[in-house]
């Protein structure tokens, strides 16, 4: 029977350092170092086993792990009252550590930006390419809210004076009957009519928005087609698809 023996592959010595100190779950700041050092050996020889090419930088971790154990089995020195306390012989390797995981940090966040990127793809945005899709004149150009506020005051004003008062039921006119009304006007006009012609025998304003919204659904179902031969001209309705209109 064969056995595989998987060595997990790390990017350097500091990669393999940080995995040990994960596995083993203990504080970064307070290293056991011992352990540590045993367990890092313990992977190099077992890369030499599998005859594997260890990369120098992970031979002189080992050594300065080595270096570290050594200095911190080594007997302190007397302590004078008025000098300070030697550092921590694992102070720098901590250091060194921590800035590690920062960049290691950071590669893995723009990896990750760089991966979701490659997911979309980016289309030419030259003004040249659009320019003749439009006309030289901006026919919307200067154009506000006001101005199309302006325009349906226009239709309001036009049923102002025809509106009457009339004690009628409430919703009396629905969407269905002028859409209905509306179909009938396709059927008879072949020719089209008029946009502002629907809206002549509205009587008031809640009629001109049951009207207006007929209009939108015959259009969403694409009974009809609207035209307008250019910017500011008569808008014009015309019969397309009538039999996707049932009644």
């Amino acid at each position: 029977m064969n056995y595989e023996i998987h060595i997990e592959a790390f990017e350097g010595p500091f990669d393999l350092l940080l995995h040990l100190i994960r596995v083993n779950e203990v504080d970064i700041y307070d290293i056991p170092i011992a352990e540590i050092t045993a367990q890092y050996l313990n992977y190099l020889r077992a890369m030499e086993a599998m005859d594997l090419d260890i990369a120098s930088s992970f031979v002189a971790m080992a050594a300065t792990l080595l270096a570290i154990k050594a200095r911190m089995l080594l007997p302190k020195p007397v302590q004078e009252e008025d000098s300070e306390e030697p550092g921590d012989a694992r102070d720098e390797l901590v250091k060194d550590l921590l800035e590690y995981m920062r960049f290691k940090e950071a590669a893995q966040t723009l990896d990750a930006i760089h991966k979701q990127q490659t997911r979309f793809y980016s289309r030419p945005n030259e003004e040249e390419l659009y320019l003749n899709l439009f006309a030289d004149d901006n026919p919307l150009d200067g154009k506000t809210l006001d101005d199309l506020m302006q325009a349906f005051t226009v239709v309001l004003q036009k049923v102002k004076g025809r509106e009457e008062v009339l004690d009628i039921p409430y919703e009396q006119i629905t969407i269905k009957d002028k859409i209905d009304q509306i179909y009938q006007l396709l059927c008879q006009e072949k020719n089209g009519f008029a946009f502002s012609s629907i809206f002549d025998d509205c009587n008031s304003k809640m009629e001109i928005i049951i009207t207006f919204l007929a209009l939108l659904e015959l259009a969403r179902l694409c009974v009809l087609k609207i035209k307008q031969n250019k910017s500011y001209a008569q808008i014009y309705i015309y019969a397309a698809a009538l039999d996707k209109y049932q009644q």
